[in-house]
């Protein structure tokens, strides 16, 4: 009997996730330039006033960053609201996610 040996390779840890997304939106210039730092969970949209562009670069970012696919219909608050909702939305996305 032949058996192939499968290696599954963990996803990057929810903290991993969360740490790069704050660099992300800290090194964006509508944070930079108003001064804010960002809690895990303070909302975006309650904190400044960001647009369309803004919502396209952080899906941009998390698709290149992590390889997850975003669809329109995960375009909501609840998954891109706060650092931490991002971060548990892209964990939830990676098989075998880490915590």
């Amino acid at each position: 009997m032949l058996t192939q040996e499968i290696e599954f390779t963990p996803g990057v840890s929810e903290s991993s996730i969360l740490s790069r997304v704050r660099s992300f939106a800290q090194g964006n210039s509508l944070y930079r330039q108003h001064g804010y730092v960002l809690d895990g969970d303070d909302r975006f949209f309650e904190r400044i006033a960001l647009d369309s562009a803004y919502v396209a670069a952080m899906i941009s970012f998390i698709e290149d960053e992590f390889g997850v696919h975003v669809s329109d219909c995960e375009i909501r608050d609840d998954n891109l609201g706060s650092l931490r909702a991002v971060a548990r939305f892209v964990a939830s996305k990676q098989p075998y996610a880490v915590g």
